[in-house]
């Protein structure tokens, strides 16, 4: 039995040795365009591309008057922001109204009071903002992004110089708890493991990237992969878009840029375990076996190797212990990107258990109540099964 569980830690510790070396490799591939070679300010205004930035917004009164004013304050010079008010319950229409009056003709906002069939609300509000766009380039944001006023010329200027059809810009995240800082640090080893973003770039790869805070897209590439109608009602509508760009042949890219944008995802553990509800049950394709081999893949993956270095004796427990230097190694690697001590690695164990506990909870509340209710709207799951990419 001994000889097991030597064998098991071992499997263990080259399964996160492997992605160590990944990451520690590849992660430098991934440019920053926070670099001085990026600030480059265009000559004159006659020339640069014109970007149409698209804000989709319901009830987001508390976050969207600062976040369309950081974007009418960039330094571009060519671009238009049409903002969408989807059928919102607050003051967010009207805040958008007020901030358009002083906006010197900057922004635009669209007003939605009712959704059509097989829709969900965000897509359709991006749809119809895209189909007004004038832009070369769209840049598909979210209503709670603050930006810095030069992310969208740097982001411009590497495109440009890249060729490139689709950007991602990695966002900031802005945390003020520990238990947002544990339960993001986990996120963030789970993407490393999900998605290698040093490959993206690589067109023989099928690694591909999609961030809601910053997609932006040339617009012929948009409507050659058949525009947001074609994501009508997936909820990752993000990373299909990515996934979409990719598989259809077009350059995609993934770029770091420290706080050129900003955004605070969630408030505490919880606040993060709720906003995870909604989609991991979505990203198991709403399939019950897959949620449940993946908690299982989960539990073994992260919480295994800190039970094994704990409770076994001897060289048994020396695999787990390299599993264990390994997963600190990411973490260490990750708090030179982020604002995460890299000792947040000591609470891997209960992110591990929450993340679980909300795959679990997301499989079951849509399971029970037969879809998913987003932002006030209920979605039926067989609808949401088949409009997936």
């Amino acid at each position: 039995m001994s000889l097991f569980y030597a064998l098991a830690g071992w499997g263990l510790a080259a399964i996160w040795l492997s992605r160590l070396s990944g990451a520690a490799f590849g992660m430098r591939k991934v440019p920053d365009i926070t670099r001085p070679e990026w600030s480059r300010r265009p000559a004159t205004a006659t020339g640069d591309a014109r970007v149409s930035i698209i804000v989709p917004a319901r009830n987001e009164a508390a976050e969207i008057e600062r976040a369309l004013t950081s974007l009418v304050g960039i330094d571009y010079p060519n671009f238009e922001i049409i903002a969408v008010d989807d059928r919102s319950s607050d003051a967010t229409g009207a805040i958008m109204e007020r901030v358009a009056a002083s906006a010197g003709g900057r922004l635009r906002i669209i007003h939605v009071h009712d959704l059509p069939p097989d829709w969900l609300g965000k897509t359709h509000a991006m749809w119809l903002a895209a189909s007004e766009a004038t832009g070369e380039w769209l840049l598909f944001t979210d209503a709670d992004v603050i930006f810095k006023p030069d992310a969208l010329r740097r982001a411009i200027l590497y495109a440009e110089h890249e060729r490139a059809d689709h950007v991602v810009l990695f966002p900031r995240m802005i945390m003020k708890r520990a238990g947002e800082r544990m339960m993001i640090a986990f996120f963030q080893t789970l993407f490393v493991f999900g998605h290698r973003p040093w490959k993206v770039a690589d067109p023989k790869a099928k690694d591909h990237m999609g961030v809601g805070a910053f997609n932006l897209i040339r617009a012929n590439c948009y409507k050659a992969i058949g525009t947001y109608q074609r994501l009508r009602m997936e909820v990752l509508d993000d990373m299909k878009l990515g996934k979409l760009v990719k598989e259809s042949g077009f350059a995609q890219r993934n770029v770091f840029g420290e706080d050129l944008i900003s955004i605070r995802w969630a408030a505490g553990a919880m606040g993060v375990v709720n906003n995870l509800t909604k989609n991991f049950f979505a990203v198991l394709s709403y399939r019950w076996p897959l949620a449940l081999i993946s908690c299982c893949g989960l539990l073994l993956l992260n919480l295994v190797p800190f039970l094994g270095a704990a409770f076994l004796h001897g060289s048994a427990r020396v695999g787990y212990g390299v599993a264990l230097l390994s997963m600190f190694a990411i973490y260490l690697g990750m708090s030179r990107k982020s604002d995460i001590p890299a000792h947040y690695f000591l609470l891997h164990p209960v992110s591990t258990i929450l993340f679980v506990y909300t795959m679990l909870r997301s499989m079951l509340l849509t399971l029970g109540r037969g879809g998913v209710t987003w932002r006030g709207t209920f979605y039926p799951i067989a609808a949401l099964r088949r409009g997936m990419v």
